[in-house]
């Protein structure tokens, strides 16, 4: 059975045996691109990258796997990789994303950034765009041996230029949550106050007030009670109340709000 159709390659290069798990292009004589005569466009390569975060043990972690090849040797990466000549860059991310982690479990993605610095990568020149992904804080995805969560305030040495996407996907992020319901791709389907708290108060890196957290966005409408309540605990107390978020939909909420860190 013939192999997967492989999309022309930059001229000066070419792909390591292992290219389609490794994302290694290994250089050979690199070649000054030339623009097309017809439209003066000159073309060069185009690769995706995601962002991918989720609140993991109360902490706001974006998902990076090990470089096993050079450029950037044992450096950690985000996941993604080339586009087809046939492919948008969504298809092309959720195409990649499928090989880190199961797709199903995303539950908001959007175009984050392009980086376009000709020195990005030191063996040619290539574009990035980058989409931010979020994962709910109880999905249990399957990861590679190579890939793992690292918080965002604390990242290894990363490859290339990755560190700025993540802080860009970082900020992102914490900006919407004050002005819209993203929550909602953060947390299960449904959620006790408590547990939206300190999801959203991992997601923001700074404790949340629960009455404040509650107060807000019932008056704006963003969580609703399902009317079921959740049996005291051992040490007795009210039952709690179970919420789901109305819309999960991405949904601008309040375009004023902003959640503040507590002072200190």
């Amino acid at each position: 059975m013939p192999g997967p159709v492989r999309p022309p390659l930059a001229a000066g290069f070419r792909l390591s045996g292992d290219y389609w798990l490794d994302r290694s292009m290994t250089p050979v004589t690199p070649v000054q691109p030339i623009p097309d005569p017809g439209t003066g466009l000159t073309a060069y390569p185009h690769e995706v990258l995601a962002v991918v975060l989720s609140v993991r043990q109360g902490r706001l972690s974006v998902l990076l796997w090990r470089r096993a090849r050079a450029p950037g040797r044992g450096r950690w990466s985000l996941p993604g990789g080339g586009v087809q000549p046939d492919e948008r860059l969504r298809t092309a991310i959720t195409r990649h994303l499928a090989t880190k982690v199961d797709v199903r479990e995303i539950a908001h993605l959007e175009q984050l950034a392009t980086h376009s610095d000709p020195a990005r990568d030191p063996r040619m020149r290539v574009l990035a765009t980058a989409y931010l992904a979020l994962v709910p804080s109880d999905a249990s995805p399957g990861l590679p041996a190579d890939t793992a969560w690292h918080a965002v305030d604390e990242l290894p040495p990363t490859a290339f230029d990755h560190h700025f996407f993540v802080e860009t996907g970082r900020d992102r992020l914490r900006a919407k949550l004050s002005y819209s319901n993203i929550g909602f791709a953060l947390v299960p389907g449904e959620f006790t106050m408590p547990e939206l708290r300190i999801v959203v108060s991992g997601a923001l890196g700074h404790d949340v007030s629960q009455t404040n957290l509650s107060r807000v966005l019932e008056r704006r409408g963003t969580v609703e009670p399902t009317g079921r309540l959740l049996p005291s605990g051992a040490r007795g107390g009210r039952p709690a109340k179970v919420y789901r978020f109305a819309s999960r939909e991405l949904t601008v909420t309040d375009p004023f709000a902003v959640f503040r860190p507590p002072e200190a």
